[in-house]
């Protein structure tokens, strides 16, 4: 099948699994992850409608935004170390791997320099895996208040990565403590925070994450083929 195909063969799935869910399929946005995907196949995904592309690297976005332009809303999906922000800021409209305060600082001091508020995600060891990223589940609101200090960052949501697994419902009960962690973090009213967004599920389980709350569903593999 071709980008195209595969294209709308998700975007159906993401229906499907919304509609089981009794939820509305455009409140869900499928990030288009295009990590080592190269130009031509990025425009036809484009071009059967993928209106937002994840990468994981600031410096393979920066080339492929300098060789395409803005034909979608470009998100960081990846780990963001500090020293790059300062490129983060003038790249992305979304950055969903926060992790730390030193990071949510930076990325304010280099949106203040743009004149912009950066829109960011949280994103939560919610497995509370040493190898991965993300701020444990213990921490989170901690960090959101903190960030909530900060002029020029915008917190929308939660984002995370469950263990790996070849089964997509051992994934289920990860998303579930993101979106419960989500309703912890909004009743403490922190003024600025919305928490509307959920970034979790990829191209094995995206629809148990839609089923769960996703509002961002990350999807590469089934939309390109494997790397």
């Amino acid at each position: 099948m071709s980008v195209a195909e595969n294209f709308k063969a998700v975007q159906n799935r993401l229906a499907a699994a919304a509609r089981r869910a009794g939820r509305d399929p455009s409140a869900i946005r499928l990030v288009t992850v295009t990590k080592t995907v190269d130009l031509d196949r990025i425009r036809e995904a484009a071009a059967a409608g993928a209106s937002v592309l994840g990468e994981n690297r600031v410096q393979e976005a920066k080339e492929k935004i300098e060789a395409l332009g803005r034909i979608a809303s470009w998100h960081l999906i990846g780990h963001l170390q500090t020293n790059k922000a300062k490129y983060a800021v003038k790249l992305f409209d979304l950055i969903h791997s926060v992790d730390n305060l030193v990071l949510a600082m930076e990325i304010d001091k280099q949106a203040a320099k743009n004149g912009k508020v950066q829109d960011v995600l949280i994103e939560v060891s919610i497995a509370g895996e040493a190898a991965k990223a993300g701020v444990s589940i213990g921490d989170t609101v901690r960090l959101v208040r903190e960030a909530a200090g900060l002029k020029h960052i915008r917190v929308l949501g939660l984002m995370t990565m469950p263990p790996l697994s070849n089964d997509p419902e051992d994934s289920r009960p990860y998303f579930r403590k993101l979106r419960d962690l989500a309703h912890a973090v909004r009743k403490e009213g922190i003024a600025g925070i919305s928490m509307n967004e959920l970034s979790m599920g990829m191209s094995g389980d995206f629809e148990v994450a839609i089923e769960e709350g996703a509002t961002l569903v990350r999807v590469g593999t089934a939309i390109f083929g494997e790397r």
